[in-house]
């Protein structure tokens, strides 16, 4: 069964929403991200995906008070990213009530520092981003294009423990174009043992039916519910808000 996970996207302490990455394709869906956490968190979900996206573009945290107010105010398990680049970093994500992070451009620039906090804080607790274009993991807020093949660049890190991958094919971000289901499949085949976070593309609630049909096992989506796409009572009555950390 599907682990559902919504997302709240930050840039000037706004929830808001790109296309495929681009920060000039920005919609604004909500002037108070955590009274948005609310509502999910009154709607039955449990989880919650938290992007700072001007962190991600400045490498370094910026929105740290509405972490600190989603979290003080709702019971979400909350996994937050964008900026994460240092140990300081990284202790305020988890400070500011952070339960888990995601982070990405680090274990491609600096795996030493990335499998030094895997160990520091635990596989349970870090989640590996791997943000994909042209089948090439992309770093600095999807800025730029590294040369780590997205299964090689898994493969190194799940043999070093990590078992929560969150995967986002930029080309489907926010584009309501549904999600890039062969990727996850082909990326499930090979590392069967992995919690996959299928990310991008959601148009639907069918679309996660299918994920689900396909063995996925967690689905982050924002645009398709900020758009009216989203049919939380059906979700709730098949997966019920399933909780998987």
């Amino acid at each position: 069964m599907i682990e559902l996970i919504p997302a709240i996207d930050i840039i000037n302490g706004q929830c808001v929403r790109l296309t495929k990455g681009d920060y000039g394709q920005k919609t604004v869906y909500n002037d108070d991200p955590a009274e948005m956490a609310r509502q999910f968190e009154a709607m039955g979900f449990r989880r919650l995906h938290v992007v700072d996206l001007d962190g991600a573009k400045s490498s370094h945290i910026v929105n740290t008070d509405v972490l600190r107010r989603i979290t003080e105010q709702t019971n979400l398990i909350v996994d937050f990213g964008g900026g994460i680049k240092t140990d300081s970093d990284l202790e305020t994500a988890f400070e500011n009530g952070a339960h888990m992070v995601t982070v990405g451009s680090i274990a491609v620039k600096n795996p030493e520092l990335f499998v030094k906090w895997l160990h520091r804080f635990g596989s349970e607790r870090m989640i590996l981003g791997a943000d994909v274009r042209n089948g090439f993991v992309s770093i600095n807020g999807w800025k730029e294009d590294s040369s780590e093949a997205l299964l090689p660049f898994l493969k190194f890190y799940i043999d070093h423990g990590v078992k929560n991958i969150l995967c986002t094919e930029i080309s489907k971000d926010g584009t309501l174009a549904g999600p890039a289901t062969d990727l996850y499949k082909e990326i499930m085949k090979a590392y069967p043992q992995i919690h996959l976070i299928a990310s991008g593309g959601v148009s639907c609630t069918d679309d996660i039916m299918q994920l689900n049909e396909e063995g996925i096992p967690a689905v982050v989506f924002g645009k398709a519910f900020y758009e009216g796409r989203i049919d939380v009572t059906r979700l709730m009555e098949e997966f019920g808000g399933k909780e998987k950390v």
